[in-house]
């Protein structure tokens, strides 16, 4: 597997003296991670995200010097990294999880499915590769919930400008004017954008990032977008390292999923789960695990015992709840050999 994306500008420049060019990288470098954050939920892809950010910026400096400053250079940025987003998704096909699919199947081997181009699937995010380290606690909550596997997936299923309007409206907080500005298009063209895109997120079950819930479901909504529970996910770590199917029954929710990206089955129902676990998916007993911030979710590196000893990296999982201490979905990325150098893994879990 061979990703392309590397930081930095180009060593030379047609436009600019190395030191003016050298500034000029520097300062664009400031907006890599909040770019990298729009371009994955535009994308559904890290390193298709990577990959846009990048050509974002070398576009941005290879004209810095064409820029007249009639808007802020965040702007400027935006409506480049825009630009090449709607570049990469006319060419490429939409991002999907298994549960995206086809329907759940029987929890035997044997289902386990066909494995799906890397294009193809919806894949995990470091959270600090894009969410800001501070700020206002409003913001930082909507970036989270805003990057979560279940949400990130919906935004996949809207046209490109759709998918462009919600999030700077709805995560990023610009103005439909500004956005209207970005867009070349009218204020009322952004608001109807953004009320069909609400109107399929919603047709989903999902409600938008920071949106106002329905007064019966406010106190629920809000408990679903807290940050994220340690405490269950120690819980769950401890049931599934000493693999105790009934700790582990007890806190799954009756209707929770597993699936494995990029193989193509799941399964539903927490029957189904523990059904996984002790058939084909037994060889996890024994496992070590190590936290991780994924998808602003719960979410932890898996290694596997390894019959020869010690123990080999296996998958990197990311949980979603209910906000009632309830598990509702385990995803698992099986692509080890990429996954874990992406999250600074290493090779075995720390010793004990």
């Amino acid at each position: 597997m061979t990703h392309t994306a590397q930081r930095g500008a180009p060593a030379t420049s047609t436009t600019a003296d190395a030191a003016t060019g050298d500034d000029v990288g520097a300062l664009l470098e400031q907006y890599r991670r909040e770019l990298t954050g729009y371009c994955y939920r535009m994308l559904g892809g890290a390193f298709e995200a990577d990959d846009a950010v990048q050509e974002t910026l070398l576009r941005a400096w290879r004209s810095y010097d064409r820029f007249e400053g009639r808007s802020s250079l965040r702007s400027w940025l935006y409506r480049i990294a825009t630009n090449v987003c709607f570049d990469h998704l006319g060419s490429s096909k939409r991002r999907e999880r298994p549960m995206g699919l086809g329907g759940p199947q029987p929890a035997e081997e044997q289902y386990f499915g066909e494995v799906l181009a890397e294009d193809r699937w919806l894949e995990p995010v470091p959270d600090d590769a894009v969410l800001p380290r501070e700020g206002d606690p409003a913001d930082v909550a909507v970036g989270r919930e805003s990057i979560r596997l279940a949400f990130v997936a919906a935004l996949q299923h809207l046209p490109a400008r759709q998918r462009a309007v919600l999030v700077l409206r709805e995560v990023l907080r610009w103005s439909a004017a500004e956005v209207a500005e970005l867009l070349d298009t009218t204020v009322a063209s952004v608001n109807s954008a953004l009320q069909r895109a609400r109107a399929t997120l919603g047709s989903k079950g999902l409600r938008r990032p920071g949106g106002a819930a329905e007064a019966e479901d406010a106190a629920a909504d809000d408990e679903r977008w807290a940050p994220v529970d340690q405490d269950l996910l120690e819980r769950y770590l401890d049931a599934f390292e000493r693999y105790d199917m009934e700790a582990l029954v007890a806190l799954l929710h009756d209707d929770a999923v597993l699936n494995m990206p990029p193989y193509t089955m799941w399964v539903r129902g927490s029957r189904e789960v523990i059904r996984w676990m002790t058939g084909p998916g037994a060889g996890c007993r024994g496992s070590r695990c190590v936290t991780v911030q994924a998808n602003g979710s719960m979410a932890y590196a898996q290694y596997r015992q390894n019959p020869a000893g010690g123990w080999s990296p296996w998958g990197l999982a990311v949980l979603e709840d209910d906000g009632r201490g309830r598990i509702t979905g385990i995803t698992t990325f099986l692509d080890t050999a990429t996954w874990f150098p992406r999250f600074g893994l290493p090779d075995h879990p720390p010793a004990l």
